[in-house]
């Protein structure tokens, strides 16, 4: 990818350093922590995460934390992230007011090993994820690693995908639509609601081509190989690869963010046409 051009967003929170430790026993539970779990299971989030909340320390009050020692590759790579994000916010606050309507920014918080969030605890080994009650993007930059020597997708631009996957969702937050599919979730089967996950996660895969379409016609941002590895990285993170690779064997019914197939094709979908309408995954007959 070509940033020379680029900026940084200013809608980073570093945290990273500052993970939570695990405590003997799990705290009480305040009720704000049970609104929360409620605000969890409205948007189809397990609110058990919510409530392993209070089994994360946190320093107390005041206190300060020594400054964990990073990498300058490490810095660099949250550097990237913050210019991946910055460039979001470029393409979709143009397409948001070119429908008369106004595009709320994201926030990306960088942590290591574990963190609150308004979703509950965000842990490194989910991944990267979108919180909708607090309009977030979590990522354990430790992830990108484990893209490319465990999923074998490696490149800047795979990573920039996986954020533009995230911001994909926030997208669908603004425009309400990930609120109605969980609550479409919650009066179907649990096939049914499988099904609708992986529309979900689909769009957010076409959202991020959309991204990466107007991105590089305003400011070229592509460069030679880059389509290829995204959707290395859409292909590798497949509910299929992943399940055979952890068993040997694939259940669709089981699936909750779609095929490799599936999330190459869409991603390159947004990619080539670079209209949100085109990303209309609950309407297709066939993803």
């Amino acid at each position: 990818m070509d940033f020379r051009n680029g900026r940084e967003s200013r809608n980073v929170e570093d945290r990273r350093g500052q993970g939570g430790r695990s405590l003997g026993g799990r705290g009480k539970i305040g009720i704000g922590t049970i609104v929360l779990a409620l605000v969890a299971m409205y948007f189809g989030i397990d609110p058990s995460v919510v409530l392993d909340t209070a089994s994360v320390a946190q320093p107390p009050a005041g206190s300060s934390q020594p400054a964990a020692v990073r990498s300058e590759a490490e810095n660099e790579l949250a550097r990237f992230s913050s210019m991946v994000l910055a460039d979001t916010e470029d393409t979709w606050g143009p397409i948001f007011r070119a429908s008369g309507q106004q595009y709320r920014e994201p926030g990306l918080v960088l942590y290591t090993g574990t963190t609150r969030s308004a979703c509950g605890v965000g842990k490194a080994q989910m991944g990267p994820f979108y919180c909708p009650a607090d309009g977030k993007v979590y990522l354990d930059l430790s992830f990108f690693d484990d893209l490319h020597r465990s999923f074998g997708a490696p490149g800047d631009f795979a990573q920039a995908y996986v954020i533009a996957h995230e911001v994909g969702h926030h997208v669908q937050n603004l425009l309400g639509i990930s609120g109605k599919v969980q609550q479409a979730r919650q009066r179907a089967s649990e096939r049914e609601a499988n099904q609708l996950s992986v529309r979900l996660e689909l769009q957010a895969d076409c959202l991020a081509g959309v991204w990466a379409h107007h991105a590089d016609r305003a400011r070229q941002i592509l460069e030679q190989g880059d389509i290829e590895e995204a959707l290395g990285a859409a292909s590798a993170i497949g509910d299929d690869r992943i399940q055979k690779q952890a068993q040997g064997y694939a259940v669709p019914d089981s699936f909750t963010h779609g095929s490799a197939a599936q999330r190459m094709r869409w991603f390159r979908t947004g990619l080539e046409r670079g209209d949100l309408r085109e990303c209309d995954t609950f309407s297709a007959a066939a993803l």
